[in-house]
């Protein structure tokens, strides 16, 4: 009998029952992380995870090389990516599932990579560890087995868009730009991240927690919608730029937008920390214009 493939969200119940059926036919990966304490997450997976679940680390795995001008979280090159999911064992087609118990801003950042590098087969546990637990789903301290996969990377189902085609859209207005940070930051106000306060001109702000409820999983399809479809008006989403601080919880809502059916958006990798990084480019602050 065929799995179910998932391509957004996997509930904790089914994933456990897919686990139960089909064992080796998921590979899981532990995205915990923390900006202000970047070993916190890979200690808080060798203290519990899902098991047969393995761990990659935002900076490390799914992160390529700082120059102090791409930005706090470049995009990894893909071969380097490639080698990293083949270690972890993936195969080629393989269901992958990803979480975090941040509310999906590291294990989305996991999902837009696979597809960006062909692989649609990936879905992102919905409420993350928490609704794991909650399911009465039992936690692991092993650290599994990997034997070397046979991934190979395949055309991508997701767009970038870099920093120069950001300076051109400033003239030509082609593209909507959606900043996924908090309100505030994007404002110009509480920035502890960068060295640079504000945002992109003419990006609006769609703050990544918003595709939450309260219990930490995705809002439905037709409220996402309803909210994107709000913001953008008339503008198709495959004329939309989705970036952030540096370019991952920007991909929170590239899921959400996947999610409501609204397809075809591009990434801005480098980001806010990207941009801010050149004195020349213009900043905006306050509310959008």
């Amino acid at each position: 009998m065929p799995h179910t493939h998932y391509t957004t969200l996997i509930s904790a119940t089914n994933l456990a029952e897919r686990l139960a059926a089909a064992p080796g036919s998921v590979l899981i990966v532990d995205c915990r992380f923390d900006l202000a304490a970047p070993e916190a997450g890979q200690a808080a997976y060798a203290a519990g995870h899902i098991p047969g679940a393995h761990y990659l680390h935002l900076d490390r795995d799914l992160s390529g090389v700082k120059t102090g001008k791409n930005g706090r979280h470049p995009l990894p090159e893909r071969a380097a990516l490639v080698a990293t999911l083949k270690r972890l064992g993936l195969k080629e087609g393989q269901q992958v599932v990803t979480y975090d118990a941040q509310g999906g801003m590291y294990a989305a950042r996991l999902w837009w990579l696979l597809r960006w590098l062909g692989h649609d087969s990936v879905a992102l546990l919905d409420g993350g560890l928490n609704a794991w637990q909650a399911a009465g789903q039992p936690l692991d301290t092993a650290t599994p087995a990997a034997s070397e996969g046979t991934f190979k990377a395949g055309a991508p189902l997701a767009v970038t868009f870099d920093v120069d085609a950001v300076v051109r859209n400033l003239t030509t207005h082609e593209r909507v730009l959606i900043d996924a940070r908090a309100a505030d930051r994007y404002r110009g106000e509480n920035e502890t991240l960068d060295p640079v306060g504000g945002h992109i001109p003419g990006a609006l702000n769609r703050f990544f927690k918003d595709n939450l409820n309260a219990d930490g999983r995705f809002k439905t399809a037709h409220e996402l919608r309803e909210a994107f479809s709000g913001l953008l008006g008339a503008t198709q989403p495959d004329r939309v730029v989705l970036q952030c601080g540096s370019g991952v919880t920007a991909c929170h809502n590239a899921l959400a937008m996947e999610i409501a059916g609204l397809h075809g958006a591009a990434l801005y990798g480098g980001s806010w920390s990207e941009w801010c990084a050149d004195a020349s480019r213009p900043v905006a602050t306050g509310e959008a214009a």
